[in-house]
Formats: C-alpha cells, structure tokens, sequence
C-alpha cells in the first residue's frame, strides 16, 4: 500500500486525525515564507502526542545547517526534507537523519541531476518561480515516469481524492505526499477532505 505523508500541519488535532486515518508522516514546515510555517515549540508539543510509528518530517528551504540541527533536535524531529535549492554535499552533513530531497519538476528538469543527491528518498513537487512547495498545481507525471531512481520516489504536487487514484497508478511511488489538497485554507486540514482522500486511496488498494 501507498504510504502518505500529510504536510503542512500547524496544530495537534489536525496531526491526529491525519493519524488515525493512516498517515505515515507528517509534515511541518519551518520556512518561515510559507503561509503553512509553525515554530518548534509547537511542533515539539505536538511530536510529543504523536501515535507510535508515525514519523515526524522537518521540512527546510535553503537554512543554514546549524539552524537545521538545533531545530530538529528541539522539535524531535527524526526525518529531514529539504525543498530549496540545498547541493548534494549539504545534504550529506546530516548523517544522523533520514534525508528527503525534493526536486521541483518543470519541461527543463533533469533527472541525472537527481541521482548525484546521496539521500534516503526523493520527492517530486510541482515547479513554480515563486514558491517552493505548496502550489496545489499537479506537474506532467510522464516527466518522472521516463527515468529510473535509485531510491524511493514521493509524489507530491496538487494531489487530491479526484487524481490520486490515477497519481498513484501511473507513476508507482513509494509514498505520497499531501498538503493543500486536503486543507480548507493553508495549515487547516479539512476532516471531510482527509476522510475522502484516504477512503480513495485505500479503495485502490
């Protein structure tokens, strides 16, 4: 079965319920520009009430290492994603961590660049100038599709109950990851939308 990361999460109850229905993840986003953005004391607070199996995903948009590290160790996070323009030699200083590396996919986008990142798994995002993440826009899958990764792959970018059935069975991935399409606004999660997007996704299976 597909496994899903819920991003975005700004509070417990939303983290909680996205649990029960069978997140595998969930995110929280320290970028401090996106509408999503919590702190670490919140989400250590919210860490600390999390189910067991469930892994906490810090996600990063270009921030220094250091910040990077005392934010993880503060908020206990186990899983780092990095979603900015972060090189393959800084993504290797975190050896104490499970790596994620999102890549934002467009017409140029080039999947020998991917294989250079040394990292536990690769997510693929929408492309857009002016955001990194978040957009609720869908990319074209066949871009992905013609290449081989060597790590796992994580779907991401405008998924939703109405295309995930067909996210899912064309591209394969070993997870996928939602944010927008099961909110009500940026960082509310929506119990109807949840429900469906899981209830949809397990149907498949």
């Amino acid at each position: 079965m597909t496994k899903v990361k819920i991003c975005g999460i700004t509070n417990d109850d939303d983290a909680i319920k996205a649990c029960l229905r069978g997140a595998w993840a969930i995110g929280f986003i320290f970028d401090k520009k996106s509408p999503r953005y919590i702190s670490a004391s919140k989400v250590r607070k919210i860490v600390d009430k999390l189910p067991p199996f469930i892994t906490p995903v810090g996600v990063f948009v270009n921030q220094r290492e250091r910040a990077v590290k005392d934010v993880c160790r503060f908020a206990g996070i186990t899983t780092i994603q990095f979603h900015g323009e972060e090189t393959p030699q800084y993504c290797g200083r975190f050896k104490d961590h499970k790596i994620i590396k999102a890549f934002r996919v467009n017409e140029k986008f080039d999947g020998k660049e991917v294989a250079k990142y040394d990292v536990d798994a690769y997510l693929f995002d929408s492309y857009q100038e002016d955001a990194h993440g978040g957009t609720g826009k869908t990319f074209n899958w066949d871009i992905i599709t013609a290449y081989t990764f060597k790590r796992p792959i994580i779907l991401s970018g405008g998924l939703d109950a109405q295309n995930i059935k067909e996210a899912v069975e064309k591209v394969e991935p070993y997870a996928v990851d939602v944010s927008s399409g099961v909110e009500k606004s940026p960082g509310q999660k929506d119990p109807r939308k949840l429900s469906l997007f899981f209830d949809t996704l397990n149907f498949r299976a």
